[in-house]
């Protein structure tokens, strides 16, 4: 993998989620770095399952693939936010 291929997963992985942050209702008390994480790994795997279900190569803007990742770092995010607000206390 090149250097620019890490440079844009973590920028994609910055914007999944960022997204799926402001998807899950309320506030979220984990640092900024966990979810540019989680948005990475539900990048990773919203790729997968998307390529798995056949609408990984769309003409135009894949908005099924984004719409999967998002659901995946929300998801993420919602269940990490419980665990570490649990942890901290």
């Amino acid at each position: 993998m090149e250097i620019t291929g890490i440079i844009s997963a973590l920028v994609i992985g910055v914007v999944i989620g960022a997204l799926g942050r402001l998807v899950v209702p309320g506030r979220q008390r984990i640092p900024i770095w966990l979810t540019i994480v989680i948005g990475v790994v539900a990048a990773l795997i919203g790729t997968a399952l998307a390529a798995m279900l056949g609408v990984a190569d769309t003409r135009g803007i894949d908005w099924i693939e984004l719409a999967i990742q998002v659901a995946l770092a929300a998801l993420g995010v919602s269940l990490t936010a419980g665990m570490y607000v649990r942890r901290r206390e």
